[in-house]
């Protein structure tokens, strides 16, 4: 069995984001919902991680782990729980989330 180009292109997908401050405990639980529709449908995300800035909670880091850039970019983005949650994060983002792509060189 050959492997796909996705399978060997492990990308880790980081997402920087500021959260209306009155609004975090509806971000919070957008989120929870979202990723459970995420961890349970689309089998090529890996692993999704959220922080909280200790000095400013409502700024936000997410690290998602993906098979590939184009899973995340392409199906992933087109899930009609992602595009409902698009929607519904323009109502408690502070600003426009940042999305940045990295790829694993070394782990120690």
């Amino acid at each position: 069995m050959s492997h796909s180009v996705s399978a060997q292109n492990p990308v880790t997908v980081v997402i920087t984001c500021a959260i209306q401050p009155a609004k975090l405990d509806v971000a919070r639980g957008a989120l929870q919902a979202v990723i459970a529709q995420v961890m349970a449908q689309e089998p090529a995300c890996r692993s999704i991680r959220v922080h909280e800035s200790p000095e400013a909670p409502h700024r936000w880091l997410i690290v998602e782990q993906w098979a590939s850039q184009d899973d995340f970019t392409g199906p992933h983005m087109q899930q009609p729980h992602m595009q409902a949650f698009m929607q519904e994060a323009k109502s408690f983002l502070d600003g426009e989330a940042d999305f940045g792509f990295w790829r694993e060189t070394f782990a120690a």
